[in-house]
């Protein structure tokens, strides 16, 4: 059996690809952070309930209505979508012209109001989610045994990601939005609709959480603390890519996940903290993050 530092290939492989997976969704998350963050400069703390709402929609949806995994999947992004473009229209927009620390403790407080709501009406104790009948069953990789559903999300999540970038990166709307946040009153003196592109902007973040969390569903305990368990990891994955880089945050969050995987093979006790001390040396080397801007 071919070893590398005394540890079998296939544990090493298998970890790795495992951490891929975990990576497929700090990527995701990190992402609509880095949006909302990058184009409105809201550090938004409600991300971790919002990616919660979504699993939680998948659930109760199919629950009372009977709405499968893949109308899921539209319906559950779509629904917390909308409400994050109510939350930006009549919160976030009266608190726009003050100090970014507002925005953070408004979030914030919004996420223990929808968290400790959804404690009351469930309870602690997860649900579960099941997995769609195409998605069932797994390949043989010879190291490991992969579930279809693991391959689908890396798959899914990548193509995300990537269309977010090229979206936002390299096309008109993508321009729109970046010069409408930088100097709105030109944009605006054009005929742009400023307003409007923000509160969408603030809205497609809070559906891609959304989307991580109808994912997730299936893999994961659909809990309502979920959200705030996996947030101070991705906000870890969002600085070391640096605040607001979408491409950081893609690469960041996948790299974090494979450093994770890598972590737990040769000593488990720093897998839970490992991204924690990324973050500190790459704070110490560059505090813009990997892919930020120096100020």
């Amino acid at each position: 059996m071919t070893m590398v530092l005394g540890i079998p290939l296939g544990v090493l492989l298998g970890q790795l690809l495992l951490g891929l997976i975990n990576g497929a969704f700090y990527a995701l998350l990190s992402l609509g952070l880095a949006i909302i963050f990058g184009l409105l400069r809201i550090i938004n703390f409600a991300h971790g309930a919002q990616y919660m709402l979504g699993a939680f929609a998948a659930v109760l949806a199919l629950k009372y209505f009977g709405v499968n995994y893949w109308a899921a999947l539209l319906l559950g992004p779509l629904l917390v979508g909308v409400l994050g473009m109510l939350i930006e229209r009549y919160l976030l927009r009266r608190i726009a012209g003050e100090d970014h620390l507002y925005g953070l403790l408004l979030t914030f407080g919004l996420a223990l109001i929808v968290e400790g709501s959804f404690v009351k009406l469930f309870g602690v104790s997860g649900a579960s989610y099941p997995m769609p009948e195409q998605l069932k069953g797994g390949y043989n990789l010879g190291f490991m045994f992969l579930p279809v559903y693991r391959a689908w999300v890396i798959v899914v999540a990548l193509i995300v990601c990537l269309a977010t970038w090229f979206m936002i990166e390299r096309t008109r709307l993508g321009s729109y939005l970046r010069a409408g946040t930088e100097n709105p009153k030109l944009m605006q003196a054009f005929g742009i609709n400023v307003p409007l592109l923000i509160t969408l902007t603030y809205g497609f973040g809070a559906a891609l959480a959304a989307f991580a969390g109808v994912l997730a569903a299936p893999i994961y305990s659909v809990t309502p603390t979920m959200g705030a368990n996996l947030l101070i990891v991705v906000f870890a994955v969002v600085v070391i890519g640096g605040m607001g880089s979408i491409m950081g945050a893609i690469v960041t969050g996948l790299a974090m996940g494979l450093i994770e995987g890598v972590t737990k093979v040769f000593y488990p006790e720093a897998a839970n903290t490992v991204v924690f001390l990324v973050m500190v040396l790459v704070l110490l080397v560059r505090p813009a993050g990997l892919f930020g801007k120096e100020a």
